[in-house]
């Protein structure tokens, strides 16, 4: 079987698992799960059979004309090189796991056939994108990705949290589409195809003419897409929907898709020197921004969620100093250790007895009660610091390289300003990420919250999961940075002495800082009393974290759990951290500046259309009415009537010929 039939099959057999899920779910409920958890795990062994064929050597690309259309054709187009062949493993991998995960986290969840089909479908559009030779195909998965988001986070469409947050996300991501379509149009325009390697040629040959606004249109997808500002916003209330979805948006799928574009027509932003350098400013303010709030959010997910905004910060960062190879090292390093942060506080979930919605002050020690899952999230939160020898450091200094060498002018393709902008905002983001990293494992694993009935422990395959992320999260970034290279373009990812020292110094300040200052707090606050919680018949987590966020309160018990004052957060950052937890107002400034003056027109639209249309319309028959309703009292019946008024009339016209016979 040749490389271009395998991958072929890869997003093929997601999408056929998808719709026969969907078509037994009801009927033959016992298909539910292998239909869920084969095809994906198949599609992960063609995509390493592909990846071992494709060995980092020329990229393979295939194609077919899918429709004439008279003037710009779009083809059916593969293109296999060393960025797509390992993206597509790490979604395969994330994406069985996931679907694993599930089968014991949403064991009891009456929809779970739809859901499991939607992951199905959200893993086969993302494979497409990652595969994918043309960027109409491309845009295909791009928008299939988009609805599928749309249903998984509101896979709890009883609550309105979770109806709020699945259209935020969907509008959200589709304002920065909007933009992105024109974009791509305006780039066929110019070079005549939407063949990824023939926009490369082009782009190689100075044939492009307008790259600046074309790069600046194509960067609001990808910042609606990756969640980078202005547009992040949907992605921490996107945590409304199960946390094995978290775990897949924010891991692999969705978010990465905006990194990999880039990735991909590197030298199409390249070309814009203006583009590299809005494209170095947004990868600055949301890594640091977001690493802020994440210092100050009290729900685990929404760390999580701020989280992966700034990694993906630094993954822009890296693409902004012109080294794409940094980019999906880190890309590949972070999908790794973040869908394992996701899963292991999928268990911490269940164990604490409350959603993330009532979160980390409320959860008490939970190392003895959830030993896979405290050791497996310290190997990912140690990761996600870029501690050695974890993977994370691996990929966040070789990021770190990238800004170092573009900053020092030997960047070809990226300004100076660039490169010291993403170095300068990427060590601030190393300290603050070390720093909320502890501060996480402190409160769930050493925190003072209220201590709740054990549940039992988790569902074998959900723990076999956990264990299975922990390897690349550990090994990962060793192995990687000597074997990449072959695969990246030959660029080399070796951490320098001047970034890893810098980089891990100021990750150590951090959490040294951080604990230091829980152990004040914690000596304040220990004459503190704690609340207590009621015992509560045994669920499984999905149900937990459903019940937790149509109650809005800890899911066990009628007893709130008492938050745990013992927060270095708030301590740290001091007056800020009320902006801070709020992600800096961001919501309700859009509120003030789009969605009220939308709602007002919209008021507006409807008083004229009920007030001043629909009057006169209701003018326009009333009057027929008025009169058919004197015609119709005129129809007596009575034919003394009649007569009476035919006599009266002709008298009338009688005395009007006189009168006027009289005046002539």
């Amino acid at each position: 079987m040749t490389t271009t039939t395998l991958a072929v099959l890869v997003p093929l057999l997601p999408f056929l698992g998808a719709a026969a899920g969907l078509l037994l779910g009801r009927t033959a409920p016992g298909f539910v799960r292998p239909l869920a958890v084969l095809p994906t795990l198949a599609a992960l062994v063609l995509a390493a059979l592909v990846a071992a064929r494709q060995g980092g050597g020329p990229a393979v690309d295939a194609a077919t004309e899918l429709t004439p259309t008279g003037s710009v054709p779009i083809e059916l187009a593969l293109h296999v090189d060393g960025f797509a062949a390992l993206v597509a493993v790490l979604v395969g991998c994330v994406a069985t796991c996931v679907q694993l995960y599930s089968t014991g986290y949403l064991r009891h969840d009456p929809r779970y056939p739809s859901y499991a089909a939607l992951v199905s479908l959200f893993t086969s559009a993302m494979f497409l994108v990652v595969y994918s030779g043309d960027l109409m195909v491309l845009l295909v998965g791009w928008e299939i990705m988009g609805i599928c988001s749309y249903f998984l986070v509101g896979h709890y469409w009883e609550t309105p949290e979770a109806r709020a947050a699945s259209l935020k996300a969907f509008l959200v991501t589709k304002l920065g589409d909007v933009p992105f379509l024109i974009g791509l149009l305006a780039l066929a325009s110019d070079t005549g195809s939407f063949r990824i390697t023939r926009i490369l040629g082009a782009v190689a040959s100075g044939s492009l003419d307008h790259p600046t606004p074309i790069a600046l249109l194509l960067l609001a997808g990808v910042a609606g897409k990756s969640a980078q500002f202005p547009l992040h916003t949907w992605l921490p209330d996107a945590m409304a929907g199960p946390t094995p979805v978290s775990a897949l948006i924010h891991a692999a799928t969705m978010v990465a898709a905006g990194v990999y574009f880039v990735a991909r027509l590197l030298p199409l932003f390249e070309a814009s020197q203006a583009a590299m350098t809005v494209l170095a400013v947004m990868a600055a303010v949301t890594m640091t921004g977001s690493a802020l709030a994440a210092l100050a959010q009290d729900d685990i997910k929404r760390v999580l969620a701020y989280s992966t905004i700034g990694q993906l910060g630094y993954m822009t960062g890296a693409l902004a100093a012109g080294d794409r190879g940094a980019a999906v090292f880190h890309l590949l390093s972070h999908g790794a250790f973040k869908a394992l942060l996701f899963l292991a506080a999928g268990v911490i979930i269940h164990a604490a007895g409350t959603n993330s919605l009532a979160a980390m002050s409320r959860m008490g020690n939970l190392r003895d009660r959830v030993p896979d899952a405290y050791w497996t999230m310290t190997v990912a939160l140690l990761a996600l610091a870029a501690i050695p020898p974890f993977s994370g450091f691996f990929s966040k200094e070789s990021v770190l390289v990238a800004a170092e060498h573009a900053a020092g002018g030997h960047s070809a393709h990226a300004p100076a300003a660039a490169g010291w902008t993403v170095l300068v905002a990427g060590l601030l983001t190393a300290l603050l990420t070390a720093a909320y990293a502890t501060r996480l494992w402190l409160l769930a694993f050493r925190g003072r919250g209220a201590e709740v009935p054990d549940h039992g422990r988790q569902p074998l395959v959900m723990n076999a999961v956990l264990w299975v992320l922990a390897i690349p999260s550990l090994a990962l970034g060793g192995l990687a940075f000597r074997l990449l290279p072959d695969w990246f373009d030959g660029g080399d990812l070796t951490p320098t002495l001047t970034t890893a020292v810098l980089g891990t110094g100021v990750a150590l300040i951090g959490g040294i800082v951080t604990y230091a200052a829980w152990r004040h707090t914690t000596a304040l606050a220990a004459r503190v009393p704690l609340g207590a919680v009621a015992a509560h018949p045994e669920a499984d987590a999905g149900q937990v974290e459903a019940e937790a966020i149509a109650s809005h309160r800890p899911a066990y018990g009628d007893v709130a759990l008492a938050p745990d004052p013992a927060d270095p957060g708030r301590l740290l950052l001091g007056p800020l951290h009320r902006h801070a937890a709020a992600g800096f107002h961001l919501d309700a400034l859009y509120t003030a500046l789009f969605v009220r003056p939308v709602r007002a027109g919209a008021s507006l639209v409807r008083f004229l259309d009920r007030e001043v249309v629909d009057t006169y319309v209701r003018g326009a028959g009333t009057l027929p009415r008025w009169l058919g309703t004197a015609v119709r009292r005129a129809q007596t019946g009575n034919v003394q009537t009649y007569v009476s008024a035919l006599l009266a009339g002709t008298v009338v016209l009688a005395v009007a010929a006189v009168l006027v016979a009289t005046g002539a």
